[in-house]
């Protein structure tokens, strides 16, 4: 079993995508990858506890990927442990109508977690500058002043886009808000792979649509724009990671013990001090409770 850092995965400086690693050796069999992430999830989960009794800071996470690149599982196994009112999921599909009557930001800014509790965002705001810059004519739905057609969507737009991203980011993070951005890095083939399981197996037929073989026709693209969003947003207050997805255990595994690697280093979330006067009369309490039994 090799030693576990979680820099080894954050995005430092700017990265080439076709040189990061979509697999990695952890030195762990299956049932000790399942052993240590048991163990793991459960020290997240009381974590989570006390951060929301300490209720000043709250945590987003947000899940980045190509299709089938398993970000549904990893949810479900890595927030097994928690408190069910502790963690919120969002999943952002194609922007409703009543989204398109707001700005692309309002309907994450709406959906970040409360203080004391982990929400998660799969699939995020940057669906902003991947989907839309693979089809930039899905701009033209938001109305925006200056945007007619898509001859007005240039690099200046996109530049704006990730300023106006970096500075959404960096404005909830000073504002209590832990930003995690694993971007769940699977090679072509074994995308191909999962689809065809997800044609094979029955149970997994629903989970299939002819949109993913048009938008794997377009893996190239989603390449150069998940580097881009990554190269450019990056920093120490929403940092990236890059986590070798063609084994999903072992991405779950990175996952979890990212997070709970870089969380317990905030020393000033603990559990509130009781209030004094109670303290004193603790065993006042005890004995009146055991009196009830009499």
């Amino acid at each position: 079993m090799k030693n576990f850092n979680s820099k080894d995965y954050l995005v430092k400086s700017n990265i080439s995508i076709s040189d990061e690693p979509t697999s990695v050796d952890l030195g762990m069999d299956q049932d000790l990858t399942r052993q240590k992430m048991r163990e793991t999830r459960r020290k997240l989960g009381d974590w989570q506890d006390i951060m929301y009794a300490h209720g000043k800071y709250s945590v987003l996470i947000c899940l980045q990927g190509t299709d089938t690149a398993g970000k549904d599982s990893l949810i479900r196994e890595v927030f097994k442990d928690f408190n069910s009112r502790g963690v919120v999921v969002h999943s952002f599909k194609a922007p409703t109508s009543r989204e398109l009557k707001h700005d692309y930001l309002w309907r994450h800014y709406v959906a970040l977690p409360e203080r004391g509790k982990f929400g998660v965002f799969n699939r995020t705001h940057y669906e902003n500058v991947l989907v839309t810059r693979v089809h930039p004519e899905y701009n033209l739905n938001e109305n925006i002043p200056g945007i007619d057609s898509v001859e007005d969507i240039d690099d200046n737009f996109w530049e704006k886009r990730f300023e106006q991203i970096r500075n959404f980011e960096k404005h909830i993070a000073e504002n209590g808000t832990i930003i995690f951005k694993f971007f769940l890095h699977l090679s072509k083939e074994e995308q191909r792979q999962r689809l065809l399981r997800r044609l094979d197996k029955p149970s997994k037929n629903w989970k299939f649509s002819p949109g993913d073989l048009e938008e794997r026709e377009e893996w190239d693209s989603y390449q150069e724009y998940f580097e881009d969003a990554i190269n450019q947003t990056s920093n120490k207050k929403a940092p990236w990671y890059i986590i070798p997805a063609d084994d999903k255990r072992t991405a779950r595994y990175l996952v979890c013990n990212i997070l709970y690697e870089n969380l317990k280093e905030y020393k000033d979330i603990r559990e509130p001090e009781l209030d004094p006067e109670i303290k004193r009369n603790l065993d006042d309490y005890r004995e009146q409770l055991k009196k009830e039994n009499n």
